[in-house]
């Protein structure tokens, strides 16, 4: 089982239930993960490298329905690579998010050894699990993870894959997580939503676990609406990557402040 299914052609996607956000609709790392996985699916067979930075733009809340991928290079052919991926719901001709994927093929170079920093490595399973319901009521991304906070860091563990075959460890399997980094370290809780409209997440190497780890952070301007969040993105041996979004705020839904209160 996969948190999107594949379709019987190329490129068609139909998300589970585990695919959905707080509110309504897809969650932001949910897609994030789905176009940047589709795109290191290829990586090796178009000879593209190593996905290492990806931004997301989420033009449009995607609906729980299926929907359909479009794989575009912009340059390809070098040591590195771009590759965009843009979703659309079925029978939709404006997009809902589009990923601009950057790959490496890599390469060792003559030049002095810089030491490794190194940090004391970390077991997520001392700290307490945590869950999070959805507005909503139904199943939703934080369902298909296991979730634990301690020592500034919170830790995830995705047990489902996004896509079936998705490569264990690749850029895609962090992006879940990340997508949290705003809300993990938000300044008010339960007053404002607080989405992203875009994502984008820098990895220096793969993780050694499926933990993910992030020490978050966050700034609200509430006079204007809008939010920075980012962080470090940790694996249980030490950083390994960075992430950064904007943030619009906005009033909660209705009925979804009234079950908050």
């Amino acid at each position: 089982m996969a948190i999107f299914e594949s379709g019987r052609t190329a490129g068609r996607w139909q998300p589970t239930p585990l695919a959905a956000g707080p509110f309504s609709g897809l969650q932001g790392g949910a897609i994030a993960s789905l176009l940047t996985a589709e795109i290191e699916a290829l990586a090796s067979t178009c000879k593209w490298g190593t996905a290492v930075s990806v931004t997301v733009s989420f033009l449009k809340p995607a609906p729980m329905t299926e929907l359909r991928t479009q794989v575009a290079p912009l340059r390809e052919g070098g040591r590195v690579n771009v590759i965009d991926n843009t979703m659309f719901a079925i029978g939709d001709t404006e997009p809902c998010a589009t990923a601009r994927v950057t790959l490496t093929n890599e390469r060792a170079i003559e030049a002095p050894e810089i030491p490794v920093i190194t940090s004391t490595p970390v077991d997520p399973l001392h700290y307490p699990l945590r869950t999070v319901a959805s507005f909503h009521g139904r199943p939703w991304m934080m369902n298909a993870m296991d979730a634990r906070m301690g020592d500034g860091v919170a830790w995830f563990h995705q047990n489902l894959p996004i896509i079936e075959g998705a490569a264990p460890g690749g850029l895609s399997s962090v992006l879940g997580p990340a997508d949290w980094a705003h809300g993990i370290a938000r300044p008010l809780h339960n007053v404002v939503a607080d989405s992203n409209p875009n994502l984008t997440v820098q990895l220096l190497k793969a993780p050694v676990s499926g933990w993910i780890g992030i020490r978050a952070n966050a700034q609200w301007d509430t006079q204007r609406g809008l939010g920075i969040g980012g962080g470090t993105i940790l694996d249980v041996q030490g950083e390994i990557g960075s992430v950064s979004m904007a943030v619009a705020l906005t009033p909660f839904p209705k009925q979804a402040a009234a079950a908050r209160a």
